[in-house]
């Protein structure tokens, strides 16, 4: 058994760890899509919103209502992790650029929603039930579907789509994860049994 002592200081560790594999992550992003904005310039905008996740990771607010199962952390990391590994191809359809800034639009204010209770892993930072998390229970991962749909359009490849295929595995089981946790709090419960849908209203 682990003592409370040593097991806030694993928890420490492990955020330690996962802010500074998310920041490494985005400098590389930063290196390979600037040299693709001549071609395809609305690259600027997933650019931007993926600096946001690491913006927010970086400022969010500890906590001890944290999971410390393995298998928690590799679907919250990779999750996190493989939309930044994204190759600029170029050759896409421009229309995507429209998704691209509606579903970034979405994240980015279900992120100010959240504000320093913005994770990556699943943990109870706080319950928020206002605004977009109103409509549906986990907004920011419908803002993800939508912009990184809208950045295959504009950067379509065979690898991008089988990247994008595992990633949105990653995030249903990210949801999942995250239930187990908040639905331990009776603010969440009550908060599920009135916003019935996860992702889509009327589908998830």
């Amino acid at each position: 058994m682990i003592d409370t002592d040593s097991a806030r200081k694993f928890r420490l560790l492990l955020d330690l760890f996962e802010r500074a594999v998310i920041v490494l992550l985005f400098a590389w992003l930063c290196y390979r899509i600037v040299g693709s904005l001549e071609e395809t310039p609305f690259n600027i905008v997933f650019l931007l919103a993926e600096g946001a996740v690491a913006l927010f990771v970086l400022l969010r607010r500890p906590t001890d209502a944290i999971s410390v199962k393995p298998f928690d952390w590799v679907i919250g990391i990779t999750g996190t992790m493989l939309p930044m590994l994204l190759i600029p191809s170029g050759n896409g359809w421009i229309g995507g650029a429209a998704l691209l800034m509606f579903g970034t639009v979405i994240s980015l204010g279900a992120k100010f929603s959240l504000r320093r209770s913005f994770g990556v892993v699943a943990a109870n930072r706080g319950i928020k039930s206002k605004g977009l998390y109103g409509a549906v229970r986990h907004p920011m991962y419908l803002g993800y579907f939508l912009s990184y749909t809208g950045m295959f359009i504009l950067n379509p490849s065979l690898f991008n789509a089988a990247l994008l295929g595992l990633w949105g595995a990653c995030q249903i089981a990210r949801i999942h994860a995250e239930e187990q946790v908040l639905l331990r709090d009776a603010a969440y419960r009550a908060h599920a049994q009135k916003v019935r849908f996860r992702l889509m209203p009327y589908v998830y």
